[in-house]
């Protein structure tokens, strides 16, 4: 049977704890309190695990390729897939620029379905028709995505297999999560914070603008890297929506334009050379040293610019 706890006034002025309740606990208790460790211990380390063992496997293969400075430089233009040399820069610059698209039509729509959602829908049937199609386009196959391109952009309206293409596809598969995780740290932000914007007289939007996103700004930012890390591996949409070059080209509607999951699948089918292989880890690491640099640069923005508490 469970002791009284005796509160006493410290020194201090303080309330201060003594009893058995404080200072002992029930073998049962902690038993369970040290399985419950072990348990989340273990699972961390079985999550870490796979993770580790592919950073090692990538690192290991393409470290050689990547430190060549040619490699960030020059383009496989004239070089065969099978042959050594050349470097990246054609696939990097592809990335870069499908990417960017992407993201610049994905966050504004993806910030401001958010808001809407949070801030006024109000449970109102534009808003549950909003959410259910969110929960769709949260569920579509990369693949699918670029099947819906393909008809529309291609077939429909007639224009030819381009950059372009390739972005709006990685639209489809951008915006639910940004729309989702946006929402999530909207929601969680204190609504006596909004109350009392409120109450100083200050306009709804202005709060929403000035208040609730820069308390949240941390988490968004950080949905929104995922959301690009996402959509920058995926290579169904470069499949069908553009062709292979080993150029460079900067322009979204000008022609075939290579990304790096195109340049690794384009090494795939080219046999297993050493050269082959070389760029082939090359690329995969190329991608994952891009996507730390956003994530990088993504948390010094979030911490330079979020609300300090």
């Amino acid at each position: 049977m469970t002791q009284a706890t005796k509160v006493t006034p410290g020194g201090d002025g303080k309330l201060s704890a003594d009893g058995p309740v404080f200072n002992q606990i029930s073998s049962s208790r902690r038993i369970t309190d040290s399985i419950a460790k072990v348990v989340i211990y273990l699972a961390m380390v079985i999550a870490l695990v796979p993770l580790v063992w592919v950073l090692a496997v990538v690192i290991k293969n393409g470290i050689g390729t990547v430190i060549d400075p040619s490699w960030w430089t020059q383009s496989q233009r004239g070089v065969s897939n099978s042959s050594p040399g050349g470097g990246a820069a054609h696939a990097i610059i592809g990335t870069l620029v499908q990417t960017l698209i992407c993201s610049i039509i994905s966050i504004p729509i993806g910030i401001f379905t958010a808001i809407y959602l949070v801030e006024y829908s109000r449970g109102g049937k534009l808003g549950r028709i909003t959410t259910f199609m969110v929960d769709i386009l949260s569920g579509v196959p990369s693949i699918v995505a670029a099947l819906f391109i393909f008809a529309l952009w291609i077939s429909v309206l007639g224009q030819g297999k381009s950059g372009m293409a390739v972005a709006l596809s990685l639209v489809l598969l951008m915006v639910p999560v940004i729309v989702r995780n946006t929402e999530e740290m909207l929601r969680v932000v204190p609504a006596d914070l909004r109350e009392a914007s409120y109450a100083l007289g200050v306009p709804k939007w202005k709060t929403i603008a000035r208040i609730v996103l820069p308390t949240a700004l941390s988490g968004i930012i950080t949905g929104i890297m995922l959301a690009i890390a996402r959509v920058m591996g995926e290579s169904a949409p470069v499949l069908i929506l553009v062709g292979t070059s080993n150029i460079i080209n900067w322009s979204p509607i000008g022609g075939p334009q290579s990304s790096l999951p195109l340049m690794m699948l384009d090494m795939y089918k080219a046999g297993t050379a050493p050269a082959v292989l070389d760029k082939l880890w090359g690329a995969a690491l190329t991608l994952v040293i891009i996507i730390a640099l956003l994530n990088i640069g993504a948390r010094i923005i979030s911490a330079r610019y979020s609300v300090k508490h």
